[in-house]
């Protein structure tokens, strides 16, 4: 089940909050090498975690299995104000467009073939399916290279939007991604798994395992 919170909704549950800071510095600073994020108190925060954000959450068995942000494209966000060598002329922008960052996907819950676990695709459904409500249609994506392949099979309309740069041990390229509700519908058959993924409300409490 995933979880859509606004920045405001995340702080006011401070077991969440910690779990998906220490999560995003688990993965993007220690795994991925991106020292400029680094904190002695081993949370990673940034100047996007504002007002306007979204943040998704995977909940599986009482525990914060994956995360991932939406971010809107109307006000500054990571393309245009940290990663602007990532795009060549003028980035998509406008209500209908908002960028994903930060997906990860915890140690624990890396199971699938492909490099994808079922928790990924369970965020990938997720922001679908939020986006779809929300006549949003396209996410910017900075990602690694093999994933505009992944994202084609899925029946996303893949699009570059410069070169690919490195950071931190990885290769990234900025990538608009253009769907559909029959990009939807491929995600669920890909998943086998055709009920909807996003929860109304709060989780439960982490640490708290829920009867199977």
């Amino acid at each position: 089940m995933l979880f859509s919170l606004t920045t405001q909704e995340l702080m006011e549950r401070p077991d969440l909050w910690e779990a998906v800071h220490r999560l995003r510095h688990k993965i993007f600073v220690e795994e991925m090498g991106w020292t400029d994020l680094d904190r002695p108190d081993g949370l990673e925060i940034d100047q996007f975690d504002h007002e306007e954000a979204e943040h998704h959450l995977v909940i599986r068995n009482g525990e914060l299995a994956g995360y991932q942000r939406m971010l809107p494209t109307t006000r500054a966000h990571l393309l245009t104000d940290v990663l602007s060598d990532l795009y060549e002329g003028t980035p998509p922008s406008g209500p209908h467009v908002w960028e994903l960052t930060r997906y990860a996907v915890a140690p624990g819950f890396r199971d699938g073939k492909r490099g994808v676990s079922t928790v990924g695709t369970e965020l990938i459904a997720g922001f679908v399916e939020w986006g779809l409500k929300r006549n949003v249609n396209q996410v910017i994506i900075e990602f690694e290279p093999m994933w505009v392949l992944r994202a084609l099979q899925l029946h996303f309309l893949a699009t570059p939007l410069g070169y690919q740069r490195t950071y931190g041990n990885q290769q990234v390229v900025a990538t608009l991604l253009s769907f559909t509700e029959h990009t939807l519908a491929v995600v669920r058959q890909r998943r086998n798994h055709f009920l909807p993924v996003l929860m109304r409300g709060y989780p439960g409490q982490l640490g708290l395992r829920q009867a199977s």
